[in-house]
């Protein structure tokens, strides 16, 4: 019973990382530029990004450390690539 629980699970968090990923698509694909769409995406590529690294490389099951150095990493990188782009903006 345990496995097919855990079957679902990682089914449903892969189903939502797929909605995630269609969502970023159509976005794309609409041709929508400007701070709150790049920021949009920021989130979804953060959001998506997190739940990797919890799910599937497994790091819900680790100490909290290990969860916040990754928190930390998304965040950093996210926020870098955020400041290059209003940057560029001005």
């Amino acid at each position: 019973m345990q496995k097919l629980q855990s079957t679902r699970f990682s089914t449903l968090i892969w189903l939502i990382l797929v909605a995630l990923t269609i969502a970023t698509f159509c976005i794309g694909e609409a041709n929508l530029a400007g701070k709150s769409t790049m920021l949009t995406l920021l989130a979804i590529a953060m959001i998506k990004s997190q739940m990797v690294a919890n799910y599937f490389m497994a790091l819900r099951q680790t100490k909290v450390i290990w969860r916040m150095i990754m928190l930390a990493y998304f965040v950093i990188v996210g926020g870098l690539i955020a400041l290059a782009y209003l940057m560029g903006l001005t």
